[in-house]
């Protein structure tokens, strides 16, 4: 088995991370991308939709290696009176998960200015009763503060920002033991892990027995992100968080295989193969089902007609969709089991 470079994967997760890319914005993150595959040599193509897929060689039965690059976040929904910004979800994340964050408005102009998520009210010494009891919703007491001398709606207006503005979560990213503490672990981390991968296979000159594609997708958290695949694509190995929680068998540091999610069955034999590997290559894993309540990019290629084979794995990690936590060892064996599948 290759080596994982922990150092070069938590690199890349960084830069990942500093680029800002709430789903629909990502040219910045798919410029990024395809500096990185360029760098590497390997041929690629960019999606019209957006996001970029890489061909990382082998022939015969073409596999994707999928991951997504598109981050939770919010939208300029309307400019209140008092100049504040009311604001609707981008994806699954909700208000009592970004109270209080910071953020950064991204204007159609290219302009970007500093704010924060606040409550309405939004002091507990004015209104602690009610910041207790009610719960924060978007359409009724949550709002978005601009860090600029603002009024009036006219002085956002004057500002360049209007509906339908782009804003992004600032993500707070930490590594302390081992521990990695971000937002957008989900799912900036595997995307991290497959282009340590791609490092590995370039530099120790691996040949494939059959056809890998890396895909990139950046439309998964409003769930388009792989319906389009490359022509005669067999089999789709999504790499995504395992969430924790009450009847989950993940663990932040152990790579999850999984049999089912939200919509549809992982393709049986496919995810024994997983498994079978991850036992063979002696890799910390555990089966398990991932969440009552989301899904991943592989039912998007169902969905869309094409004639694959899916499956998913993903380290374990804790407070999906809000400030996550997963485990080095999590990412080491993430890649471990991807490239002893692709190699088996």
């Amino acid at each position: 088995m290759y080596s994982f470079d922990d150092k070069a994967c938590l690199k890349t997760f960084e830069e990942l991370l500093s680029v800002d890319s709430t789903t629909g914005q990502y040219q910045e993150v798919q410029d990024y991308l395809v500096s990185r595959i360029e760098e590497m040599g390997y041929p690629y193509e960019k999606a019209h939709k957006g996001g970029v897929i890489a061909d990382l060689g082998g022939e015969g039965d073409p596999l994707v290696l999928s991951v997504h690059v598109d981050d939770l976040g919010l939208m300029v929904r309307h400019i209140n009176d008092d100049g504040t910004l009311n604001v609707c979800a981008v994806g699954g994340l909700f208000a009592f998960l970004c109270v209080n964050e910071n953020v950064r408005v991204h204007t159609r102009d290219g302009k970007v200015y500093s704010g924060s998520i606040c409550r309405i009210p939004n002091s507990i010494h004015v209104t602690e009763e009610e910041l207790r009891d009610v719960l924060p919703d978007y359409r009724k007491n949550v709002c978005v503060v601009l860090d600029e001398e603002v009024k009036n709606a006219d002085d956002v207006q004057k500002l360049g920002i209007e509906t339908g503005d782009v804003i992004a979560l600032d993500t707070k990213y930490q590594y302390v033991n081992g521990f990695i503490k971000s937002r957008f672990i989900d799912d900036k981390a595997c995307a991290a892990v497959l282009l340590t991968l791609m490092k590995t296979l370039k530099e120790e000159k691996i040949k494939l027995k059959r056809k890998v594609y890396a895909y990139f997708s950046v439309y998964e958290e409003i769930g388009h992100g792989a319906s389009y695949l490359p022509e005669g694509v067999k089999d789709f190995l999504a790499l995504d968080i395992a969430p924790l929680g009450p009847e989950q068998n993940s663990d932040e540091h152990k790579v999850s295989v999984f049999a089912k999610d939200a919509l549809y069955p992982y393709h049986y034999e496919m995810t024994s193969e997983l498994r079978n590997c991850a036992i063979e290559n002696k890799i910390d894993y555990v089966m398990d089902i991932f969440t009552p309540h989301y899904s991943s990019d592989g039912d998007t290629s169902l969905v869309a007609g094409h004639d694959i084979r899916h499956s998913a794995i993903g380290p374990g990690t804790r407070n999906s969709h809000g400030y996550e936590r997963t485990h080095i060892k999590g990412l080491e064996n993430t890649y471990k089991l991807a490239l002893a599948y692709i190699l088996r």
